[in-house]
């Protein structure tokens, strides 16, 4: 994405289709490849990568990956049909997805959300991440592996039942972490360059993609 995207206001096109993301449990073997489970945030390291040499000389060693990582809370939150998601390590504030179509979303909706909408992804190519949750209840992640040439139909969406947390590796496909209902919590460390790569579902594929929620929660 070369062009400035409003997060809060992405002002989204009507009529999208919908591309169904398969729904499965996070496990050391289905999350093979994009990270892993944690169980103890302290005992997880991020990787930092080496800032990228621009000509023919190369990136001198132990330097341009200095910068280490930045730390805060993670907060994802329904307000009525919209998902909203604030950062608080990098200062970011999102619209993450919604539970019915985006121009008839409201806040003061009290139906429960009984699927996620997602309209926008990124990766970070400067450091892996880690979310833990906090509040110890059950959430998703959906997660897509390396690849510019990214296609809406490479996501998965991963289900996890609240005690433990996920770590991706740099260059993963994500956007956040979603709660069931509610507010939920999350300690979240990365890398403190924060450099972003996006994909607009909506824009790019005339897609949402979606994953059902409701009565899909595990026991946590």
């Amino acid at each position: 994405m070369t062009q400035q995207i409003d997060y809060l206001n992405p002002a989204l096109p009507a009529a999208l289709r919908r591309v169904t993301m398969p729904v499965v449990d996070a496990t050391p073997q289905t999350l093979h490849g994009f990270g892993r489970l944690v169980a103890d945030p302290n005992e997880c390291p991020v990787e930092i990568v080496q800032w990228p040499a621009v000509g023919s000389r190369p990136i001198d060693p132990g330097t341009g990956d200095e910068a280490g990582t930045t730390t805060g809370t993670f907060i994802s939150e329904w307000h009525g049909d919209i998902l909203y998601g604030r950062n608080e390590a990098v200062g970011g504030h999102y619209v993450l997805a919604y539970a019915t179509e985006p121009d008839t979303a409201r806040e003061e909706s009290t139906a429960a959300p009984e699927r996620m909408l997602l309209w926008h992804a990124n990766y970070h190519p400067d450091g892996g991440q880690l979310f833990f949750p906090l509040d110890q209840r059950p959430f998703y992640v959906p997660l897509a592996l390396p690849g510019d040439d990214i296609a809406p139909e490479n996501f998965v969406c991963f289900r996890f039942d609240g005690t433990q947390g996920l770590y991706i590796h740099p260059n993963i496909w994500h956007e956040g972490v979603f709660t069931l209902e509610g507010t939920q919590r999350f300690f979240d460390r990365q890398g403190a360059v924060h450099a972003r790569v996006s994909v607009d579902f909506a824009r790019e594929f005339g897609c949402l993609l979606e994953a059902p929620i409701h009565g899909s929660a595990l026991p946590g």
